[in-house]
């Protein structure tokens, strides 16, 4: 393994100082960890913006077919997409305002690591964002 996430009191600090979490591969269906995770996180206040080209709408909010379609500011980029998905979508995530790319639990991609640590993103991979912000960020 090349690759290594932040420190915990980093990871900590971002979560708190980000505010708009547009997530790719967002499912409408409850059923789905994405979609569960991601309502958690906008029940906490975070501004859930869903990438996903199959659906209009997920959790009150409109979709967008792939990242480069968002126009408003992003803090955190989530992806619930799996790991051979990755390079591509952070090679999207380049073309964004975002710095911050977090790949969920069980996804991991060296490459895309690489690529987007050379261009200054902090990367979190194999992590579970609702997981991390209920350990961290608990009375804080």
């Amino acid at each position: 393994m090349t690759w290594e996430n932040p420190s915990n009191e980093d990871i900590a600090t971002l979560l708190q100082n980000s505010k708009t979490i547009a997530v790719v591969g967002l499912s409408n269906n409850p059923e789905r960890t994405s979609y569960q995770i991601s309502k958690a996180m906008q029940s906490v206040g975070y501004k859930i913006i869903p990438v996903n080209p199959m659906v209009d709408e997920v959790l009150g909010e409109k979709a967008f077919a792939s990242l480069t379609d968002v126009e408003e500011p992003i803090d955190i980029i989530n992806v619930f997409r799996r790991s051979e998905f990755l390079l591509e979508i952070a090679n999207d995530a380049l073309q964004t305002n975002s710095k911050i790319f977090w790949a969920q639990q069980g996804v991991i991609n060296e490459a895309a690591h690489k690529l987007l640590k050379e261009n200054d993103f902090t990367v979190i991979m194999d992590v579970c964002i609702k997981v991390a912000h209920a350990i961290l960020t608990r009375n804080k």
